[in-house]
């Protein structure tokens, strides 16, 4: 049976994130749902596994909550569970940008759909920003976006300050994987006073699920934080994989290089890498081929990674 795999996000005001973890953790325990789930006084961020009806219970006690009757969602299917166990955090942010009183719900650039999205950054006015980390545009992009050089979003305030004038840069169009990063982005920007601030709405996913390849602007394959790795247009698997090591990924190339070592190491961290990490990882890739030999899965061959962030 297939897993399915939920994506979700919603900026609302939550007076008490601690109360809400207390009831999210044991209803997502209940339902055998497993995966990340991040709450902030701004609102909540994660990607859950589990069955239909587990994933429906959830997102259905999510939505009856003050402020989160809109939550928007995304899913996707996967042969096994992705994850192996579930975590329900309290953060400072869901999406840590690290400045404060920047809030999407009380203002916010225009949503733009990814039907319209072509039109709005092919207009040689528009400036049209990256706004994911250096690892993530380096496999995909769309045409003629500038890419920030960041290594974390953190860095993007300063990116902005560095190069972008409200007075001079009259419109700026702005994505992202599914579309959390840039809807903070584009309230950053507006804070800052610049005055037509775009973003993606439903980010690359959606309007790689929406846009037929044909008409789309979007060249290469998208980084996305569960066990896919990356998709293409129409959301079909890509054909990267992730580095266990420096979590970076991995194109076919890369695992021609001399420096790749399956399990092991990539050409991103290979010369940096510790014999002691090397060895646990020739270690852990023993452990998995193991299990697969038996017809078992190991948990070191599933994806651990946190939401979009």
């Amino acid at each position: 049976m297939n897993t399915i795999v939920c994506a979700l996000y919603h900026f609302a005001r939550i007076d008490d994130p601690a109360a809400l973890q207390g009831k999210l953790q044991p209803l997502c325990d209940q339902q055998a749902i497993l995966g990340t789930l991040l709450l902030a006084h701004e609102g909540i961020n994660g990607t859950i596994a589990g069955s239909r009806t587990g994933i429906n219970t959830v997102l259905n006690f999510i939505r009856s909550q003050p402020g989160l009757a809109a939550l928007e969602h995304k899913e996707s299917l996967a042969d096994g569970q992705p994850f192996y166990r579930m975590k329900v955090r309290i953060k400072k942010e869901i999406v840590t940008m690290g400045i404060p009183d920047v809030d999407p719900s009380d203002v916010v650039g225009t949503y733009v759909t990814p039907q319209d999205w072509n039109t709005v950054i092919s207009d040689p006015e528009t400036i049209v920003i990256d706004t994911r980390n250096d690892y993530e545009v380096r496999i995909g992009t769309f045409k003629n976006a500038i890419d920030p050089q960041t290594q974390s979003f953190r860095q993007f305030p300063n990116y902005v300050q560095a190069h972008y004038d409200p007075g001079k840069h009259k419109k700026v169009a702005m994505f992202c994987t599914g579309g959390i990063r840039c809807e903070k982005a584009s309230a950053y920007m507006k804070k800052l006073g610049f005055e037509e601030v775009y973003h993606l709405k439903g980010g690359i996913l959606k309007y790689l699920e929406e846009v037929p390849a044909e008409q789309s602007l979007w060249q290469g394959e998208c980084f996305v934080f569960d066990q896919r790795v990356s998709v293409k247009h129409g959301l079909e698997i890509g054909d990267y994989v992730l580095c266990p090591s420096c979590r970076h990924p991995i194109s076919e190339t890369d695992r021609q290089s001399a420096l790749y070592e399956e399990g092991v190491a990539c050409p991103v961290c290979a010369e940096n890498l510790s014999d002691e990490k090397r060895a646990a990882g020739r270690e852990r890739q023993k452990q998995i081929k193991l299990a697969e030999a038996r017809g078992e899965r190991h948990i070191g061959a599933r994806y651990n990674g946190e939401p979009e962030s």
